[in-house]
């Protein structure tokens, strides 16, 4: 049977240095700490500590006892602080990145909805279809879109993503709808910050390089150049469902729709989530219906 009382008081000691500063913490007894890790040892069989009027040093033994008690105790206290946290309220300053597009239209009216809800929190939103780092730059969550590179972050899944190939009524007036992939070189291709499509062809996710006369790193912009009949252009479904439904835009090459990223929130690995980020992820994930 594992006294614990005897097992902390060691740790104490080791990492206070003294009997009596490990008994002020423990609110007990010099006397009584000294008598606990002597009971220890005599459990354990071996000596764990080298005592001098002046100092304390661990045995070989002991530390490597300490090693792995030290950790065993760390887990208690984060578990503790785990369930006491679990009924407090978000607090402090929430930092949220996202694209620039997507978050003005999703994620600000659900950041928004949860401020109402937690108004004691304050949350600094930033906007940008730059690649964020976000344990470099200080951020406690991110939403990513598409398909997630390997990673140390932490991925819940928002929503479903799907990529549409599209031109404008106008355009298909003008020039024949392509039916397969090798037909685009016969077209004008809008760019974005690449020169390939992804697509998936029999099941397995690949990329198609297209080329065209226009590229630039808006997607709205993209929008409007496809809009006005400048050539084709692949973008997610939140910005062309409107324009597919009315019948401005036509999807074409529906075979090969890319049908496997998704929309992602993400955040740093801890071993303890503040409030904040697991209650703000939790909300997104119950909230976003798409």
């Amino acid at each position: 049977m594992q006294h614990w009382d005897r097992i902390e008081a060691f740790v104490e000691v080791v990492r206070r240095g003294s009997f009596a500063d490990a008994a002020r913490h423990l609110g007990v007894s010099s006397s009584h700490v000294s008598r606990l890790v002597a009971r220890l040892e005599t459990q354990l069989g071996t000596q764990l500590l080298y005592r001098t009027t002046r100092r304390l040093t661990l045995t070989d033994a002991g530390q490597v006892y300490f090693e792995h008690c030290g950790q065993l105790f760390d887990g208690f206290q984060e578990a503790l602080t785990a369930i006491s946290d679990f009924q407090q309220q978000p607090t402090g300053v929430l930092r949220l990145t996202c694209a620039t597009t997507f978050g003005e239209r999703f994620i600000a009216p659900l950041v928004n909805d949860f401020m109402t809800q937690h108004p004691q929190l304050s949350v600094q939103l930033d906007f940008t279809n730059r690649r964020v780092d976000i344990v470099d730059e200080g951020f406690d969550v991110a939403i990513r879109t598409g398909a997630l590179p390997d990673s140390s972050l932490i991925a819940r899944k928002l929503c479903a993503r799907r990529e549409y190939i599209v031109g404008s009524a106008e355009y298909f007036q003008q020039h024949a709808r392509p039916h397969t992939l090798g037909e685009l070189n016969q077209h004008n291709c809008l760019l974005g910050s690449a020169d390939n499509w992804p697509v998936d062809v029999d099941g397995q996710h690949r990329h198609c390089k297209v080329q065209g006369n226009w590229k630039g790193n808006s997607g709205m912009a993209l929008l409007d150049a496809a809009r006005k009949g400048l050539g084709l252009v692949q973008l997610p479904d939140y910005y062309v469902e409107e324009d597919l439904e009315r019948g401005t835009l036509i999807s074409v090459l529906d075979q090969y729709a890319c049908t496997h990223t998704a929309v992602w929130v993400v955040y740093p690995r801890h071993r303890h989530l503040s409030p904040k980020v697991r209650q703000f992820v939790d909300f997104l994930v119950d909230n976003m219906a798409r």
